[in-house]
């Protein structure tokens, strides 16, 4: 079982791919956004229990990016290299 299979939840982070297309390391976010590497590996690792909206907000300024495009849901026994994500520009 996975990560968050075991945690009761089927969403996935995506904050480590983000990060690498961004050129950007975990610490380097940490320090743009104010909040402890160690939260944020937390939740790049799928193992948050919750995020606040202030600090998603201040990651996707900084990341410049969208909620959904670091985190997503899975319905429970998919396999997640099949499912596919849409993004709309908005």
């Amino acid at each position: 079982m996975d990560g968050a299979a075991s945690e009761g939840h089927a969403i996935e982070v995506h904050l480590d791919r983000v990060l690498a297309e961004r050129g950007m390391t975990l610490t380097d976010l940490a320090n743009r956004v104010g909040v402890t590497v160690v939260n944020l590996s937390i939740l790049k690792n799928g193992r948050a229990k919750a995020i606040r909206f202030s600090t998603l907000t201040r990651i996707c300024e900084t990341l410049d990016c969208q909620p959904g495009d670091l985190i997503a849901y899975r319905k429970p026994g998919t396999d997640p290299a099949s499912q596919t994500t849409e993004h709309v520009e908005t």
